[in-house]
């Protein structure tokens, strides 16, 4: 489609204006991590990397972390079981409500975290009288985080088709065989781009962590909310922010350039 030169400066102005809304206040966030002003007075005064050290000095921080990664990688790994699982089975056999269920898969994503989290603490609480926990956060991620892989996989299966296992099992190769030689090797590059995008999800999930977490689990998110009014501790809740923002980038550049190239 050829656009004249209005047009083009139009469409132009509004992606820099998009763009500035979106990446202006996450660079605010990183320039203020090295602020040398508490106050954050702007223009910075002078800059300095005290506030990063306070911050990895702080053993708050270094636990929230911990709990943070413990808490998505077991929602990742349920989240790589049960949406590969949910994927296989829409994609692969034909029964009735195969939509409706797919629907069903994808629908905890679409839904308001605050919605999903009163649902599942007071389902823990009051119906299944589990306690409130790291355990309790993990099964409260993954039922989103599914989303995210289920999606990946399902997307493959399609391009794949069946004819390249059919001709596996022609050739005498068990079910199996057929998925540990030629199934899965298909599959790696989605399933490790769902990983990576379902983790980062649940890394900073704070609404539903809220809900399910109780009173004994503090995750990164909740930690930097906790902190983000207290005057002592606004420096550092900026360097976490920013060390949050430099570090979210590496899994959704790795999953884009997985998902790309296994597309290519």
């Amino acid at each position: 489609m050829n656009l004249s030169r209005t047009a083009r400066a139009a469409l132009w102005t509004a992606l820099a204006a998009g763009l500035a809304v979106i990446y202006v206040p996450l660079a605010v966030v990183v320039l203020n991590s090295f602020n040398a002003d508490r106050t954050f007075g702007w223009p910075p005064p002078g800059f300095t990397f005290d506030w990063w050290a306070a911050a990895w000095r702080s053993t708050g921080m270094r636990e929230a972390l911990w709990t943070s990664v413990q808490a998505a990688s077991g929602a990742t790994l349920i989240a790589l079981v049960l949406g590969t699982l949910a994927a296989f089975a829409v994609q692969r056999h034909a029964f009735f409500g195969r939509e409706t269920v797919s629907l069903l898969i994808v629908l905890p994503i679409a839904l308001p975290g605050i919605v999903t989290g009163i649902a599942l603490s007071n389902t823990f609480h009051s119906v299944l009288g589990v306690p409130l926990g790291l355990f309790t956060v993990i099964v409260g991620h993954a039922t989103f985080c599914v989303v995210t892989v289920y999606n990946n996989v399902l997307a493959r299966l399609r391009r794949l088709g069946v004819s390249i296992e059919e001709a596996s099992a022609d050739l005498g190769a068990d079910m199996f065989t057929t998925f540990r030689l030629v199934t899965f090797p298909m599959m790696r590059s989605a399933l490790l781009a769902g990983g990576l995008l379902a983790f980062a999800l649940s890394f900073d999930e704070i609404i539903v962590t809220t809900f399910t977490a109780g009173a004994g689990v503090r995750t990164l998110p909740i930690w930097i909310f906790e902190n983000l009014f207290r005057p002592n501790q606004a420096p550092v809740v900026n360097v976490v922010a920013a060390a949050l923002i430099l570090l979210s980038v590496l899994p959704i550049w790795l999953a884009q350039r997985i998902t790309g190239e296994a597309t290519r």
